[in-house]
């Protein structure tokens, strides 16, 4: 007979109840999975329409094949649609058979925030009680909900164009116990603070504005948008920058820092661990393919007990 794969949607995936450190803990066993030559992947690829929406593509393959297909479209909230759209789709990696299609909005969110937090809890003051973001959308939130359960947060601080989206972040933060104070500049959301986070849109092409060097030194940033709202000349401020993979980094048409710039990847500060300098550190990163394998295959597991 023919094999049904299984659905799931976002609200499916939410209900699993798959916490912060199982999070952190599923997505560093598929990068020393990575590491030792039991998981394959491949650079994730880009499409730029040219229209503002960005496409992008993962593909992972170990005990399962895991290809994930999103499009961000940044006209989708005032439609009432979600800005991240797309499909997770996971294979049996020995018959090809397709065991199940996944709303790819939670897991693309909830990777983000966990491949930041791999580096987070080695680079970020374990005392940390102020977390900033520049950018209050989807990836904001997922980072909060992950970053609450981890650190002894005490405070938000927010920034962003949509009030729509900083009054759903900070309804957020309430509902967590947190503090939280609105910006009126982005230099008041990175002073001060003990991790930064940013997440504009990553088809962004306005003029940098945030300036690291205004950061604390013991400030940890998770850029999740390929640094587009950074001033480029500032980044030199940060004394470890560490990138999700160097080989993928290092291909891209424009890299975000030199060669000579780069610390470490993900796989390195997970196998070796690195010491990182007397300043504020920095994850650099575009997303890999073994944060969306990791929690698609997790999800998997989790659902059939």
């Amino acid at each position: 007979m023919p094999f049904s794969p299984r659905l799931f949607n976002d609200d499916d995936l939410k209900g699993l109840g798959i916490g912060p450190d199982r999070i952190v803990d599923c997505i560093e066993e598929a990068i020393a999975a990575k590491a030792a030559g039991r998981l394959i992947t491949t650079p994730k690829s880009v499409v730029q329409p040219g229209d503002g929406r960005y496409m992008m593509s993962t593909l992972a393959s170990g005990d399962f094949t895991v290809l994930k297909a999103v499009t961000v479209c940044p006209e989708n909230p005032a439609k009432g649609l979600p800005s991240i759209t797309g499909a997770i789709m996971v294979l049996d990696a020995h018959t090809g058979e397709c065991r199940a299609v996944m709303d790819a909005e939670w897991i693309t969110g909830v990777r983000t925030a966990g491949l930041s937090a791999v580096a987070a809890v080695r680079l970020a003051d374990p005392k940390s009680e102020c977390i900033s973001f520049v950018g209050c959308g989807v990836q904001a939130r997922s980072h909060l909900q992950l970053f609450a359960g981890l650190f002894p947060l005490k405070r938000i601080k927010a920034y962003g164009r949509g009030q729509a989206n900083i009054d759903t972040l900070c309804a957020l933060a309430d509902d967590l116990g947190l503090q939280s104070e609105v910006c009126d500049t982005p230099d008041k959301a990175l002073e001060n603070a003990d991790i930064v986070v940013t997440s504009i849109a990553i088809t962004y092409s306005g003029e940098p504005f945030l300036d690291a060097r205004l950061l604390k030194p013991s400030a940890f940033a998770s850029v999740t948008d390929a640094a587009k709202p950074w001033i480029p000349a500032s980044l030199d401020a940060f004394t470890t920058v560490v990138v999700d993979d160097r080989q993928q980094e290092l291909s891209m048409p424009q890299p975000m820092v030199t060669a000579d710039r780069i610390a470490a990847d993900l796989t390195d500060l997970v196998s070796d661990g690195i010491a990182p300098g007397n300043g504020p550190r920095a994850l650099l990163f575009r997303g890999i393919a073994v944060g969306d394998y990791a929690l698609a295959a997790e999800v998997w597991r989790h659902a059939n007990g």
